[in-house]
């Protein structure tokens, strides 16, 4: 079975490897300046309140949750979830993370065309990562390599999602970094430095994620190529 292939490890160790690095230095900037308060000395949600009123996002409601890292916009519910270390604290990340979360409320406000084809995607998504490899395995079993083939590209639509993804969270932190900025929620090169940092911390792991997709595609299409060259 495919599931054991030494040609896995061979093509998702590099994106492990990444994975593991990203995670350490998003953590690394998060605990950095977390621990940085801002001159305003806003908590997260405080300062949501004010981009909110800044932005005519008025039907977007703020609430904590539990977690770390947690953050993020309901475009359904119109709800800013913030995690308790960003909801409760004033510091450079929570704001720098605020500020992100809400430039997604503004892309869902404008209809940003990135952000509606990424949501267009996630129904394929979440039916190709359970029916692509099934898909390949029949078509391994059946020795039928064009079942195998529709797996590899139903199974594509992750990566597809991790590439549609990118633009989005860019433009994302783009507008937080003009909010906070035009807002004077960061004051001095300093704070707006550790936004930046935070920022472009946060952004790493969205590649990271498009590399993994994009690896564990290319094992698959290896997988399928190597079953029609046994069929020869």
């Amino acid at each position: 079975m495919f599931f054991f292939d030494m040609r896995y490890l061979m093509f998702m160790l590099p994106a492990m490897i990444l994975i593991s690095g990203v995670q350490w230095y998003v953590s690394s900037a998060y605990k950095k300046w977390n621990q940085k308060p801002v001159k305003s000395g806003l908590t997260g949600a405080q300062a949501a309140q004010r981009l909110i009123s800044r932005g005519g996002l008025y039907e977007v409601k703020i609430e904590g949750i539990r977690g770390n890292l947690t953050d993020h916009y309901d475009p359904r519910n119109k709800i800013l979830a913030l995690s308790q270390g960003v909801y409760q604290n004033s510091s450079v990340a929570s704001l720098a993370i605020t500020a992100h979360e809400l430039g997604h409320a503004m892309q869902d406000k404008e209809g940003y065309g990135p952000l509606r084809l990424r949501a267009a995607l996630i129904p394929a998504v979440n039916i190709g990562s359970y029916l692509g490899w099934i898909l390949i395995f029949l078509g391994m079993l059946l020795r039928f390599t064009e079942l195998a083939w529709l797996g590899v590209i139903v199974f594509s639509g992750g990566a597809l999602f991790s590439l549609a993804t990118i633009p989005v969270e860019l433009n994302a932190s783009a507008r937080a970094k003009r909010l906070l900025t035009e807002t004077g929620l960061v004051m001095g090169e300093e704070e707006q430095q550790g936004v930046n940092k935070v920022l472009n911390a946060a952004a790493l792991t969205y590649v990271a994620a498009l590399a993994t997709a994009v690896l564990q595609l290319l094992y698959f299409v290896s997988v399928v190529i190597g079953m029609g060259g046994r069929r020869r």
